[in-house]
């Protein structure tokens, strides 16, 4: 019997933490890449530090003029984003920062595993295990200690952007702690957020009572009682932030990412790769087929694994596992999904039309329980597959 009365924890970061600048930089040149030729490969990391960021990695263009102009361009992708975070501090600054670019080609040996020719169809860009989870405890379908402190975040960055709250600085991290009864999440037992500011003579009491009133907006009437525990600033000053506070990469806020620790994450991140790489894009698949499986009534929690190897096409294997909840057997639900889907890297890619440029806003704020964008943008949070699963059923 799964467990129903808890306490469980999730944390968010903003989009000015510095591993999440450097996630934002490194979708950047992926969408502007993939938007000149849909098929590009990219595999970008991004490092930043004190008045300093890095770009490594390879990518690769049917064109190679073309590659050549979009080298040239990296540059300003970078400033770009750190402008559009809200950075002007002057040990980080959109003007001032120096930007080193060490980008490459993509392996020939790499790409001769990945690429389709006339005897086989387009592997896998690398091995991996990769996972999808989707419960009914929120209406996006997303386990609610993540999904919230997401909110918190997302909604200040809002509020600083628009003026609203000047003080407020892009660094920020927040953390949930959701009393679940009966299996539903029904109050936060301890709220943790800390947030950059621009004074050193703000207070950490200061510092509440701006962000308290959006808090209270953002999470559900009823969760914050008086006995959950605040902590905004606990170590008080927080002048001092992102990359030159603390050193940023590419893909280590994995967790962040996905479901707050409520389920397994695959071995892979996922920023700054294109679609070939079945990190991402299976992941991406896997939290479609979960979803729509919750969606359809079928379960009310849904982990869905999928495993691969580089250059082959097929996925090795697809799990099911609906933790007690499920309306059928898993293992119909694991043909069901391969049914109504082709798991092959192409047949991810074409369903869910992942060669467009919709990665940059995937790098904060999680890459799942988004609205789905009209231009194609988080594809993988439609529920358009609940009919096929019913019948598939």
């Amino acid at each position: 019997m799964t467990r129903q009365n808890y306490i469980f924890t999730s944390e968010s970061v903003s989009e000015g933490h510095p591993d999440k600048v450097c996630d934002r930089i490194s979708d950047a040149v992926l969408d502007a890449l993939i938007a000149e030729e849909p098929e590009a490969r990219v595999a970008c990391e991004t490092f930043a530090t004190t008045n300093r960021v890095v770009i490594g990695g390879e990518i690769g263009l049917a064109d190679k003029q073309k590659l050549k102009h979009y080298m040239e361009k990296i540059d300003s992708i970078a400033r770009d984003c750190i402008k559009d975070i809200g950075y002007e501090q002057d040990k980080f600054h959109h003007e001032t920062v120096e930007v080193t670019n060490l980008l490459h080609e993509q392996s020939a040996h790499i790409a001769q595993g990945v690429n389709s020719s006339s005897d086989k169809d387009e592997g896998a860009g690398d091995q991996g295990i990769m996972f999808g989870f989707a419960t009914d405890e929120t209406p996006e379908l997303m386990p609610a200690p993540i999904h919230y402190a997401h909110q918190i975040l997302k909604r200040l960055a809002e509020v600083r952007k628009d003026g609203t709250e000047p003080t407020l600085r892009p660094d920020a991290k927040s953390q949930l702690s959701l009393r679940y009864e009966n299996g539903r999440p029904v109050e936060v037992t301890s709220l943790v957020l800390s947030t950059q500011h621009a004074f050193e003579t703000q207070s950490s009491a200061d510092i509440r009572a701006i962000v308290e009133p959006y808090i209270r907006d953002v999470l559900p009437e009823g969760w914050l009682t008086d006995r959950t525990e605040w902590w905004v600033n606990p170590t008080g000053t927080f002048v001092i932030g992102g990359p030159d506070g603390d050193a940023g990469l590419t893909g280590r806020k994995i967790i962040v990412d996905t479901y707050g620790g409520a389920a397994p994450h695959g071995g892979g991140a996922f920023s700054g790769k294109d679609p070939t790489k079945v990190d991402r894009s299976a992941a991406y698949a896997s939290r479609y087929l979960a979803k729509n499986v919750v969606a359809a009534g079928l379960a009310k929690k849904c982990t869905i694994q999928l495993s691969y190897a580089i250059g082959i096409s097929k996925p090795l294997s697809i799990y099911c596992d609906t933790h007690g909840t499920g309306e059928v057997d898993e293992a119909q639900i694991e043909a069901a999904v391969a049914q109504v889907m082709d798991l092959t890297p192409r047949g991810i890619r074409n369903h869910l039309q992942l060669n467009r440029p919709i990665y940059q806003r995937t790098a904060a704020y999680g890459h799942f329980g988004r609205t789905p964008d009209a231009d194609g943008g988080f594809s993988w949070e439609k529920t358009d597959l609940v009919e096929a699963l019913k019948k598939a059923v």
